[in-house]
């Protein structure tokens, strides 16, 4: 299963365009205008597997700066700023990962 199965194309390609440039990525703005904020807890979870690179359960700080890579393979990679505010919104328990609730609650806000 990839990403544009469970998102549109457009909606992804809409998502990436409004974060380009460097130091403009919101995850918030990121997750509503690619369609994930309308989606079901089950789809949700299989969003998370499919960014999850590794497939540990966890997304990594190293795994997180190609975030939008995972979306397109020609996007930007985050800047170290992107990464570690991405990382502090979304990491609750500050273990340096994000666990798929982590993704999950910060989707939902």
């Amino acid at each position: 299963m990839s990403l544009t199965d469970i998102l549109s194309p457009s909606d992804i390609a809409a998502a990436l365009r409004d974060c380009q440039a460097p130091d403009s990525f919101s995850p918030k703005k990121f997750f509503q205008i690619s369609g994930m904020s309308k989606k079901s807890s089950s789809q949700l979870k299989e969003i998370f597997r499919i960014l999850d690179n590794d497939q540990s359960g966890f997304i990594e700080e190293d795994e997180l700066k190609y975030f939008l890579q995972r979306f397109e393979c020609g996007a930007r990679v985050l800047t170290a700023a992107e990464t570690k505010t991405f990382l502090a919104t979304a990491d609750h328990d500050g273990d340096g990962k994000i666990g798929a609730e982590g993704i999950r609650s910060l989707i939902s806000k």
